[in-house]
């Protein structure tokens, strides 16, 4: 039991009163009882400063009970989707489609049409999209993320396979 973080990020949560600190390389798994967490690629950086490149970044596939869900964290679009794909077996892909036209013009998020391109190259069987409409992290409007998703995934065919939460409904899967 724990807080589970990506390599050389453990000095940044051990003050928060976790039993303890998992640091997970790419591709390790933990087991947890009934729950295995696997720590996958992305395209970003886990740096916090300027100095600070010693940490990896990544995401996480969370399997138990016959079920699996990826959580991408932030990563723009990179060919290594098809890997995690090909790799594992998802259920639900929780994509990031906010923050995409940044003020640095880095390539460290999906715009809506990759997050897309994302979710087919994982072979998932669902899309909730995240990282969007909380507050303004970059140029884009707020509304735009969702509505740029939509019209891809009903472009595309698949527009049963998005599912965009709402607040304070649940979701039965």
């Amino acid at each position: 039991e724990g807080i589970v973080v990506p390599r050389g990020s453990g000095s940044l949560v051990r003050k928060l009163g976790f039993p303890a600190t998992h640091e997970m390389q790419i591709w390790d798994a933990l087991n947890f009882a009934e729950l295995e967490v696997i720590h996958t690629p992305s395209h970003h950086w886990g740096a916090r400063f300027t100095h600070d490149t010693h940490r990896d970044y990544g995401g996480y596939i969370v399997r138990a009970g016959g079920k699996s869900v990826f959580h991408c964290g932030d990563s723009a679009y990179f060919k290594g989707f098809s890997e995690i794909g090909k790799r594992c077996d998802i259920d639900i892909a929780l994509m990031p489609i906010g923050a995409y036209e940044s003020p640095s013009g880095r390539d460290v998020h999906m715009n809506p049409e990759e997050a897309v391109r994302a979710f087919a190259d994982l072979g998932a069987k669902a899309m909730i999209p995240m990282h969007y409409g909380t507050f303004p992290l970059a140029n884009e409007a707020l509304h735009e993320p969702v509505e740029r998703l939509l019209m891809e995934a009903d472009r595309l065919g698949i527009s049963d396979k998005v599912i965009i939460p709402e607040e304070g409904v649940g979701i039965e899967w």
